[in-house]
């Protein structure tokens, strides 16, 4: 970001990310709970200790990606047994999409107190402004990302929601075996030549669309 120092961006990105995903993985776990199901309160998860959501490899990558300018990451995966909610179908559904969703709020809360900053005419330098503009992209980010229909993320569950029951178990279990590490190996790749980042030419475009309808321009 111009005019900010790199160790202020990684500080500033990191606590962003930090209460990014600690709170979606928060959202899955109370969403599902209050669905009926017992497994994310007996593993410990339905809790506002954001640390018990972090799962070293995911935060491994935040802290790669977010050095390379462009952070991605996951959480510690809540554990879920749809047959104990109240609506298996339709209550899991929500519960997965309670993630995404939660960085979506959390992305329009930020970019709503950016833009009162913006209004009182807070300088462009200001720390608040910029975690503001930080946070509000992160989030932006992790919801899209975690909507991609692969490997272990959400729109994996999302997208199998409305497949028929043969082609949904076959698309599950594609995605938590084999999917997965192709998801892994897309990333790295990504990574290491952002021309070939297909989450990169996916992502970006739409985080710049949705940057534009939080704050009124593209971000």
């Amino acid at each position: 970001m111009p005019g900010l120092d790199t160790t202020t961006y990684v500080v500033l990105s990191l606590i962003a990310i930090f209460f990014a995903i600690g709170i979606h993985e928060y959202a899955h776990a109370k969403v599902a709970d209050a669905s009926g199901d017992p497994t994310p309160r007996t593993y410990g998860r339905v809790t506002l200790n954001l640390f018990k959501h972090f799962d070293p490899l995911g935060a491994i990558f935040i802290i790669f990606t977010t050095l390379a300018g462009f952070g991605i990451g996951w959480g510690k995966p809540v554990p879920m047994n749809p047959s104990r909610m109240k609506n298996p179908k339709w209550d899991h559904f929500w519960a997965v999409a309670a993630g995404p969703l939660s960085n979506l709020l959390q992305a329009s809360i930020f970019a709503l107190v950016g833009r009162v900053l913006l209004m009182a005419d807070i300088p462009s330098s200001n720390l608040i402004l910029i975690f503001c503009i930080l946070a509000s992209l992160i989030n932006c980010g992790l919801f899209l990302f975690n909507l991609l229909p692969i490997g272990p993320l959400d729109g994996m569950w999302i997208l199998g929601t409305f497949m028929p029951d043969p082609i949904r178990l076959q698309w599950t279990r594609w995605n938590l075996t084999t999917g997965q590490f192709v998801f892994l190996g897309l990333v790295l790749i990504g990574q290491m030549n952002p021309s070939l980042s297909i989450f990169g030419h996916v992502i970006r475009p739409l985080m710049s669309a949705l940057s534009r309808v939080l704050w009124g321009v593209s971000i």
